[in-house]
């Protein structure tokens, strides 16, 4: 009856007009950055992150979780009908989904992702609603000691399952912490890495550094390449798949919801592991894998409600224990941050109103996305050839202006242009944004907790692990952190490590 009475709470919050505005600009956002390709949602909440300044804490955030699951659905638009990932979490919807539509199946292919979107972002949200409480109640308890631990193992796996080398990605994240120290120190209060600069007092503020890296960056990428989109002019008919479709989809939108919410869960995981998860599982189990590549519907909805089952998922990490498991968390971290909260434990009890209305919001987000994406389905076709010599001056241009008013400081604006040349070499060296951005969030906290838990130990580092009893939360967390960096240094695992990209949002 409890969670009746919260989810009724919720929904009086949620249903006000205000935030039922702001929701339908978070999904219209969301969906809108999936279907423009070279976006993605990280660069569109980076941006709008100011913007949350403007209403109350519920009304920001529900706008940015909003452009967050409504960027999954609108990313499959693309992939369908151009081939080319509007987000991350697309790449997989590309190999069958295309196939599909040159076949005259745009219309099943784009119905069935919508729906399935729609079958796992319902399932995330009741198994958020459900579990999120119990959660909490546990994490209570947690100490620093158990706090670092699982920061580490968060960091380690998102290490571990980042494209291409191991090492760069740790030198990233090493980056990222020692970037986040700058500033005053949190328990001493003495200034560190500041040079004597008054601006670096407070630190680097999370707006201007994401927004470089992945806003500035990605546009100065996409500049010198030239990307052919051969949009589908023919006319999409018959959005609803046909009895055959569904039989075919069923079991793979089930597979797909279970296995995408549980990646979700997981630190370092997210929407694009749990799609490439969900294509592999659909292959194995299928009894004609010849199919797959050519057309599957298997193929298309599978991993199409496994990044959206991962989107809900990665709610309740953030929301119970204050960690968040991906990048595009962590930015909306940096929302609960700006408004005075601290997402946690305690968050659930201390404002119901929030937690219960965000949840609320996302219900009906999810209606919200479903009528955008089947009956207006020819409006993101037009938008789809919108040429790139006009789309990327204003995104830097509204970058500059999301920074500058973010803390009407100039230094900042600074601060993103460096960190957008910055993230430009990264990426043409190899090295991935996500591991220093999340590191760069999580870095603070990570090093404050480290320091607590020393000092309640009287500096004594077995207070990590002992006595087992109490602490075998943190011990199993520095296991698992251990084991997955040895693993790429054995020869035999690291020449069938998988290259997995990462939920970034590009």
């Amino acid at each position: 009856m409890d969670v009746l009475v919260n989810v009724g709470l919720g929904f009086g919050v949620a249903l006000q007009p205000v935030n039922i505005l702001y929701c339908f600009i978070g999904v219209f956002i969301g969906t809108l950055v999936g279907v423009l390709p070279g976006i993605g949602p990280v660069s569109a909440m980076s941006l709008l992150l100011p913007v949350t300044l403007s209403g109350t804490p519920e009304s920001g955030i529900i706008m940015m979780a909003g452009i967050y699951y409504g960027s999954m659905y609108g990313g499959s638009t693309t992939s369908i009908l151009v081939n080319i990932p509007g987000e991350a979490a697309s790449v997989v919807t590309c190999i069958d989904g295309h196939q599909m539509a040159k076949q005259g199946r745009a219309g099943p292919a784009l119905g069935i992702s919508a729906l399935g979107s729609f079958v796992a972002g319902t399932f995330a949200l009741v198994a958020l609603m459900l579990i999120a409480p119990s959660l909490a109640a546990l994490a209570v308890r947690f100490g620093p000691a158990e706090y670092f631990s699982l920061m580490a193992l968060g960091l380690v796996v998102l290490t571990f399952l980042t494209q291409g080398s191991m090492a760069k990605a740790l030198f990233m994240a090493c980056i990222g912490v020692v970037l986040g120290l700058i500033g005053l120190d949190s328990i001493t209060a003495q200034p560190r890495l500041t040079f004597g600069r008054i601006e670096l007092i407070d630190g680097i503020g999370l707006v201007p550094v994401v927004m470089g890296l992945f806003g500035v960056a990605e546009v100065l990428s996409n500049i010198e390449q030239v990307v052919k989109r051969d949009v589908l002019t023919t006319k999409i008919t018959q959005l609803l798949p046909n009895k055959e479709d569904w039989k075919a989809s069923a079991g793979p939108i089930t597979r797909g919801t279970i296995l995408g919410f549980f990646l979700g869960i997981l630190p370092g995981g997210g929407a694009v592991v749990a799609s490439f998860a969900s294509y592999a599982l659909e292959k194995r189990v299928s009894k004609t894998p010849e199919r797959f590549g050519k057309g599957a519907i298997e193929g298309v909805a599978g991993p199409e409600a496994a990044n959206n089952a991962a989107a809900g998922g990665a709610f309740i990490p953030l929301m119970t224990l204050g960690i968040p498991p991906n990048v595009v968390m962590a930015l909306l971290l940096g929302a609960f941050v700006i408004h005075g909260l601290q997402p946690g434990p305690l968050l659930i009890t201390q404002n119901p109103q929030l937690f219960w209305g965000i949840i609320a919001s996302m219900y009906i987000g999810n209606v919200m996305l479903l009528i955008l994406n089947l009956p207006l389905i020819g409006m993101w076709v037009q938008l789809l050839k919108l040429p790139y010599n006009v789309l990327f001056p204003m995104i830097l241009l509204f970058t500059i202006i999301g920074v500058y008013c973010s803390s009407n400081n100039v230094f900042d604006v600074y601060v993103m242009i460096a960190f957008g040349v910055i993230g430009y070499v990264m990426r043409k060296f190899g090295y991935e944004p996500a591991p220093l951005v999340l590191a760069f969030v999580l870095g603070p906290m990570l090093e404050n907790n480290l320091r607590k838990a020393l000092i309640l130990s009287q500096g004594d580092l077995t207070t990590f692990i002992l006595p087992l009893r109490l602490r075998w939360i943190s011990a199993l967390c520095l296991l698992l952190a251990l084991l997955l960096l040895i693993v790429p240094l054995l020869p035999s695992l690291r020449k069938k490590r998988e290259l997995v990209a990462l939920d970034e949002g590009a």
